[in-house]
């Protein structure tokens, strides 16, 4: 397959958005915790991605259907191999092995290394290389990510394949990552797209579901605030700018900016939940920036 670079070069007008797109891919990223928090304790795993795929996916169809390039076959199978890897093998991934027991604290320290794999694939793929300022923030941060996770760091019990899933759908999202910047093939307006993904992901997560039980959702208040959490901030946002950024920015320094997701994650526990904040919070958050702005510089 022959990686392309597709998208523009970043002009004034989108270096000045930089900041503000970064802001709301971070919020959307982190805010997964809240989502999965109201709704995991009235769902299996399989069930609560299944409707936070679907529903997501209901809500694009009319706008993918009606705005954008009509949607032939030999453009939608791309975007549904795309959808197993960014969905299904993504959010999947991570949900069985936690499921499987691994920590917790563990599975979220490898999810938010997709930017580390992302910076060593980019440059093989797409000939965007790396310069030394860029390396040395990149180790800064993930220093900074170190120093948030590590309190809640531990190995446990789990099979060992279930922490090879964690570290392999890490790397399946940083190479859709590289994918989608690279291959003209997925060029398709992000709300197109999202819906494809989407799609895919609830099909999959759908039949996981059906054969642990079912799939009926649970008709609380809590899972019905969960998945509009998930549906509208941590997947549709999420996703819709990173897609976006993707299009503009060198994909390395689109990605440099999952690396506040931690310490953002614990600002939601602490105002959603009122989970203690730490000093080793604020010191890797304040590491974590300075990694981030030197990653991101042009």
């Amino acid at each position: 397959m022959t990686l392309l670079s597709i998208g523009a070069a970043p002009t004034a007008r989108s270096r000045l958005l930089l900041p503000l797109l970064a802001t709301l891919l971070i919020i959307g990223w982190s805010s997964g915790f809240v989502g999965i928090r109201y709704a995991r304790q009235e769902a299996n795993v399989a069930v609560l991605l299944f409707w936070r795929t679907a529903l997501l996916g209901i809500i694009l169809l009319p706008f993918a259907l009606a705005f954008g390039p009509r949607m032939r076959l030999k453009a939608v199978l791309p975007q549904m191999a795309f959808g197993v890897m960014a969905v299904f093998i993504y959010l999947g991934g991570f949900a069985l092995a936690i499921e499987q027991r691994v920590p917790t604290g563990l599975v979220a320290l490898i999810s938010d290394l997709v930017p580390l794999a992302v910076a060593a694939l980019s440059q093989p793929l797409l000939g965007e290389r790396l310069g030394v300022r860029q390396w040395i923030g990149t180790a800064i941060a993930v220093t900074g990510v170190l120093i948030v996770s590590f309190d809640s760091l531990s190995f446990g019990a789990a099979p060992l394949w279930a922490y090879a899933l964690t570290i392999g759908s890490m790397l399946a999202f940083a190479v859709a990552s590289v994918l989608r910047r690279g291959e003209r093939s997925l060029d398709m307006p992000v709300h197109q797209s999202l819906c494809i993904h989407s799609f895919t992901g609830a099909v999959l997560f759908g039949i996981c579901g059906l054969f642990q039980g079912t799939l009926e959702p649970p008709l609380t208040r809590e899972f019905a605030i969960g998945m509009a959490w998930l549906v509208l901030i941590a997947t549709f946002l999420a996703y819709a700018v990173y897609y976006s950024m993707l299009r503009i920015y060198p994909v390395a320094q689109v990605s440099a900016a999952i690396y506040l997701s931690p310490p953002i994650t614990m600002l939601w526990a602490w105002m959603m939940f009122s989970e203690p904040l730490t000093s080793a919070m604020f010191i890797g958050m304040g590491v974590t920036l300075v990694g981030v702005w030197l990653t991101s510089r042009a």
